[in-house]
């Protein structure tokens, strides 16, 4: 749950989530194997949970496991969500072989293909952005007119090739690039899954834990939307803090815990 309030110190936050990284950056160089397979496989799942409740979508465990693991032999029809949920595990697993080339550059075409997974029914139409405003939508912050999408679309592309971009602390780039993405909100669906997605694209490939934004802060996440982009530069900090300390926590208890005797 988020802790701080618009009005912050963004120093001692920055100061605060570094830290709490370092600490990570610390203990997954040092855990076993097993360790880091098993906090990846949770994550996989609170992720997936928790940005399907960000887009009004409640799942159940065994509805996310049944889906993404290979080894659960699933009737799909069983399932109403289940193309949504492959379809979002599919572009999670693209951006994060794509994070691992850790020379390869995020660029518009990088964002249009996790659209062009997430809406497989958009690719034979070449990706086109929205052509009007959405009557009914989750986001009720201010975006782009349709006519000047293609526009502010280009200009993004630039934006995120720049030097200047590059060279911006990794949260404060995802930040920006996520509320740049929201505010043009390019696709009438999947525009706010392709930001959070990109996002944690650009941590992963900074060499920082994974952002998972909360079910509980859904209310907090529109409205940092609404404003300037400090207010998800606070939303990503906290989430950035929170996976940080999560995994290290996982190690240290492992770590007390007694070794089980062989048999």
């Amino acid at each position: 749950m988020l802790r701080y309030k618009e009005k912050q110190n963004f120093d001692a936050r920055f100061a605060q989530t570094e830290a709490a990284v370092e600490q990570w950056q610390e203990a997954t160089s040092g855990a076993a194997k097993q360790l880091r397979q098993e906090f990846g496989k949770r994550l996989q799942i609170s992720l997936i949970y928790h940005d399907a409740a960000l887009e009004g979508d409640v799942l159940t465990y065994s509805e996310i496991k049944a889906a993404v693991d290979p080894s659960i032999i699933s009737d799909s029809s069983l399932i109403p969500s289940y193309e949504s949920i492959k379809r979002y595990y599919d572009a999670c697993q693209f951006a994060y072989q794509f994070a691992g080339g850790k020379k390869k550059v995020f660029k518009l075409e990088t964002l249009r293909e996790i659209y062009s997974i997430l809406a497989v029914e958009e690719k034979e139409k070449g990706l086109p952005y929205r052509k009007e405003n959405p009557l009914h939508r989750l986001y009720y912050h201010e975006i782009a007119n349709p006519e000047k999408i293609p526009q502010l679309m280009r200009k993004l592309g630039k934006w995120l090739e720049e030097p200047a971009t590059r060279h911006l602390h990794p949260i404060e780039r995802v930040a920006q690039t996520h509320f740049k993405i929201m505010r043009i909100f390019p696709w009438a669906k999947q525009s706010g899954r392709c930001a959070r997605i990109a996002s944690n694209l650009l941590l992963r490939q900074a060499s920082y834990p994974i952002a998972v934004i909360h079910s509980i802060d859904r209310q907090a996440y529109y409205e940092s939307l609404r404003n300037d982009y400090k207010g998800l530069l606070s939303v990503y900090l906290e989430a950035v803090e929170t996976a940080a300390l999560s995994e290290v926590r996982l190690y240290e208890e492992a770590a007390r815990s007694p070794r089980r005797r062989r048999a």
